[in-house]
């Protein structure tokens, strides 16, 4: 089992109490927003010198070179102050907390996600599905429900009621 998701420790610790065999990965897209936050704090925002300090570091994060990642930020502190000192310091912390859990490169060998962006869309979907003005939902009937929207858009409908059509199989839809 693989896990993906952004650096939030609550995660993780969660993964680790339900999932504690499963590998983890952390959202590509989250770690890329550190640093480049970090090269606006630094540079400046959408300035050519944020853009070629952080190109290297971008290239590191996604070739597996976090070593060289994490010495490019901390070499970046000297003689550093204030507001941009702190904030690469978070950053800093923020890799070395997920060490583990930057491998990017394996993984697209692989064919493994390096995001989390479809499963975030999915659970909107359902957010959207369940949280409309004025529905409000039991445990069970939330998750009596949430079963059968999944069995629906998997096209498994058959296996709970043989004897009906999906709605979302291809003649319903085509029917007026």
């Amino acid at each position: 089992m693989l896990v993906v998701a952004d650096g939030a420790v609550w995660i993780w610790n969660l993964v680790n109490d339900r999932f504690p065999k499963a590998r983890q990965r952390l959202d590509l897209y989250h770690a890329k927003e550190h640093l480049l936050a970090v090269a606006e704090a630094l540079h400046g925002a959408g300035t050519p010198a944020a853009t070629k300090w952080v190109g290297p570091l971008l290239r590191q994060l996604e070739t597996d070179q976090t070593p060289r990642l994490l010495n490019g930020l901390r070499q970046a502190l000297e003689g550093l102050d204030g507001h941009p000192q702190a904030h690469l310091q978070r950053t800093i912390g923020y890799f070395e907390n997920n060490i583990s859990r930057l491998h990017y490169r394996g993984a697209r060998e692989r064919n493994e996600p390096v995001g989390s962006g479809a499963i975030e869309s999915t659970c909107r979907q359902y957010q959207c599905r369940f949280k409309r003005p004025g529905q409000f939902w039991t445990k069970s009937g939330d998750e009596a429900l949430l079963a059968l929207d999944c069995f629906l858009r998997n096209h498994r409908w058959h296996l709970l009621f043989p004897h009906s059509i999906n709605p979302l199989s291809p003649p319903y839809l085509s029917r007026n």
